[in-house]
Formats: C-alpha cells, structure tokens, sequence
C-alpha cells in the first residue's frame, strides 16, 4: 500500500506582511533620507558661518593677532583706510593701490575663480558695507563687521605733549610745534594730517581709520623729532603722552 506524505506548509510571507514590510522600508528609507539631509545642511551653514568669519576679518582684521601686546593684523580697512566697494576688492586690487597688501581672503578651489564670494549653497554673498549675508539655505545669516562703518574709519588720536621736566609749551612755543600723522587715505595711497598743539600742549586728530600709524612730533627751530606708532582700534579715542628728550622751554 503506497504511503501518503503529509502536505507541507508553506512558511513564506503573505500579502499583507508584504505589504507591511514594504511600507515600514519606504518609512525608514524616507528618516534615512531627512537624517542625511539634516546632516548635509547643518555641516552647510558651519562651513558658510567660518566663511562669513573669515571674510569680515579680511576687512577688519584679526583682533587676536600681535606683536609685544601690540595688535598687528587690521585687514583691508587698515592698510587701505577705507571699507571695500565689494568683495572682489578682498582678492583683487581695485584699481593698483599702492597699500592694499592682499589677497586679504583665500579662494579654496582654484578652478571657481570667485568660491570666496559663495556660500556653501552656492549663492553669492549680500555685501552691504558693515555685514555679509548668506542666503543660499533658504534663512539668511548675517555676519556683522562692525555695527557701524564709522567705527573702523571715523575715530581720533589725541595727546599731550612736554618737554623733558613735564612742561607744555604755553601760548609762547605752540606755534614752534607741528604734529604729523600718517594715514591710508581710502584711495589707496596716503595722507598726512598736520597739528598744532594748544598751550597746554593738547592735541587732536579726527577721521583716522584703524590700523598702525605713523606719528611725528617736530619741534621746529631745533628740527628735533620723535617718532612713533599709534593704534587705532574700532570705535576708539586714543591717548598718547609725548616728551621731548630736553628741556625746551619754560613754564609760561
């Protein structure tokens, strides 16, 4: 008598489980997908943040940069004194200054000639004189360089100055004393501002941009000179004290 054999179950998956496994594998695939993407525009915006950094301080310079305590790195604004007309003027001379001493920012890909004027999205830089915007993420991050042109362009240098045993000049040798200050005048080459000092030996010079200037003390009938530099910051009022080496003149 033939033997009959039991059927045998099937143990694949049926319609349904089918169903659910595709959908729980689109559902993954799809927080796979957003994850990523998260990951990519998060690593975006830090990529243009350090560019926004690193473009404001080709302007204005690296405040953590000296020499002996003295700040030496003031960008385009302090050896041009002037803001710049745009971006390209940071790799490029605008126009043959003869103080410009860029390029003040790197171009990370030689083959895209203008990289340093993109975001990370690939959409050129907003420039509006104290701040650069990125807009290529869809929100716009703005870097500030300063919260006013002014504050990089517009400040003063003022002083005293004496003779050897502390006394000003009076009414009497003021006029025997010429003060000159060396600055970059925007344009790209320089000026020399020129000061009288009053009796008490107080002056005043407006209008400096920042950076590290020349400054002379001239006292005219012995053509004795003294010679320094001084540092202008943003937004600052600088105060210097200058003393002739002799005793030039007596108290008034």
């Amino acid at each position: 008598m033939p033997v009959i054999s039991p059927v045998s179950e099937n143990s694949g998956f049926t319609l349904v489980e089918l169903v659910i496994a595709i959908v729980i594998a689109g559902i993954l695939a799809t927080v796979a997908l957003r994850s990523g993407k998260t990951i990519s525009d998060i690593s975006r915006v830090e990529e243009t943040k350090a560019e926004l950094d690193a473009l404001a301080t080709a302007i204005a310079g690296n405040a953590t940069l000296a020499n002996n305590s003295v700040r030496t790195d003031f960008g385009y604004v302090g050896d041009v004194g002037a803001l710049p007309a745009n971006l390209d003027a940071l790799y490029t001379n605008p126009g043959g200054y003869a103080t410009w001493r860029g390029p003040y920012i790197p171009n990370r890909f030689s083959q895209v000639a203008d990289d340093y004027k993109k975001d990370s999205w690939g959409v050129d830089y907003t420039f509006g004189s104290t701040t650069i915007t990125s807009t290529g993420g869809g929100t716009s991050i703005v870097r500030k360089v300063a919260e006013a042109s002014s504050d990089l362009t517009i400040n003063r240098v003022t002083g005293i100055l004496y003779d050897l045993d502390g006394t000003p000049p009076g009414s009497t040798y003021k006029d025997s004393i010429t003060l000159r200050l060396t600055i970059p005048n925007g344009t790209g080459s320089t000026i020399t501002k020129t000061k009288t000092p009053n009796a008490g030996g107080f002056f005043t010079f407006d209008s400096i941009p920042i950076g590290n200037h020349d400054l002379q003390v001239i006292y005219k009938p012995l053509n004795d000179t003294t010679s320094r530099f001084v540092t202008v910051t943003p937004k600052s009022t600088v105060y210097n004290e200058h003393a002739f080496s002799t005793n030039l003149w007596v108290s008034p």
